[in-house]
């Protein structure tokens, strides 16, 4: 007989283990460095629709609006470039801002005749090694060819863009290492979606009644057929029940989904409000989203600008979208009913005796 009797409870140690963040050491000390995640790392940006978008917007408002110079010799050189044959100086410095987010570093080989730049040609991190010196710095660059062996690069042949460099780490860190969770977890729950969607009210606990093995049998036979093809199931009343498996409510589990995209956005520190997206957004929400990724992208430009110049020796100035700064401070001067902070509260403007 039980004992049901609350005092009597007991407990289980150790069945939900506390969450540790762990350790993890630089990469600092070792003579070479190959990229031999990057496979992992571009098939999540070429699979996961949120993911591949941040990078790409983080991309073309840093890199993909423009440029300037103020040598039109370096401007006729930009220009004349083509890459892999169809490519323009555009979309080569694109696809390296885009690479560097997705496998922590990305490179182009410097291609020089007498002296003068002819061409650049991006190089996939995958097919890359860094060969270093006893103090961590970069000596030269591998390149695997297509026969499998390794091409030695100099410095002075490889351009090289590196994401977010910490200590004295010998290489750039991936965006996919912070996202790995994120992305994982809304992949499960789209395909968790889709399946409910397509199998809809067939998804569920199908209880029969009836002790017969045969009958069952063939019932559970045809239930899973039905539920297969996506059909219908149509049985003598009585003889079963279905119930509902999932008692998550659709809201609930595409609330689940928002969340886990906004979350991977902003992991890549790209807000909604860039890709387009408003769904979840105010009007003032949305602006300061804009503003707040102003210091983002001018950062990797900065840096596209200073590595160009340092490895390149070419002057280049990367266009800036439209600054909402301005428009914010007139639309909060103007709307004296809102909630927050306005202009003239940061201002003191009571006179003392």
């Amino acid at each position: 007989m039980a004992i049901l009797n609350g005092n009597k409870t007991t407990t289980v140690e150790g069945a939900r283990a506390d969450f540790e963040v762990g350790t993890q050491p630089l990469d600092f000390n070792i003579d070479t460095w190959e990229f031999k995640d990057a496979q992992q790392h571009i098939k999540a940006y070429k699979t996961v629709p949120a993911y591949k978008n941040s990078i790409d917007s983080l991309a073309t408002f840093a890199v993909g609006i423009g440029w300037d110079t103020e040598d039109q010799a370096t401007k006729v050189e930009l220009e004349h470039l083509d890459g892999w044959g169809e490519d323009t100086f555009d979309n080569i410095i694109w696809n390296m801002q885009v690479m560097k987010k997705v496998t922590g570093d990305a490179f182009a080989e410097i291609i020089r005749k007498n002296g003068k730049l002819i061409n650049i040609k991006t190089i996939s991190a995958e097919r890359i090694k860094l060969n270093l010196d006893k103090k961590g710095r970069i000596e030269s660059y591998g390149v695997l060819d297509k026969s499998g062996k390794w091409q030695t690069l100099t410095k002075d042949q490889m351009l090289h863009f590196s994401n977010n460099r910490i200590g004295d780490e010998c290489h750039g860190v991936s965006t996919y290492e912070v996202c790995e969770w994120t992305i994982n977890a809304l992949e499960e729950a789209l395909r968790d979606e889709r399946m409910i969607k397509h199998r809809d009210l067939a998804m569920g606990v199908l209880e029969i009644d009836t002790d017969n093995t045969t009958k069952r049998d063939k019932i559970t036979e045809q239930y899973a057929a039905a539920v297969k093809n996506g059909e219908v199931l149509v049985l003598p009343k009585g003889m079963a029940e279905l119930k509902q498996a999932n008692n998550i409510s659709t809201k609930d589990r595409l609330e689940w989904i928002r969340y886990l995209e906004d979350k991977l956005m902003r992991a890549v520190n790209t807000p909604e409000v860039i890709l387009g997206g408003s769904s979840s957004a105010t009007e003032v929400g949305g602006k300061m989203g804009w503003l707040s990724f102003e210091p983002t992208y001018v950062r990797e430009q900065r840096q596209a600008e200073q590595d160009m110049w340092n490895q390149l020796g070419i002057k280049i100035k990367f266009k800036r979208p439209a600054s909402l700064g301005g428009t914010v401070q007139n639309d909060e001067a103007k709307n004296t009913g809102q909630v927050g902070m306005q202009p003239n509260d940061t201002q003191a403007t009571m006179t003392t005796e």
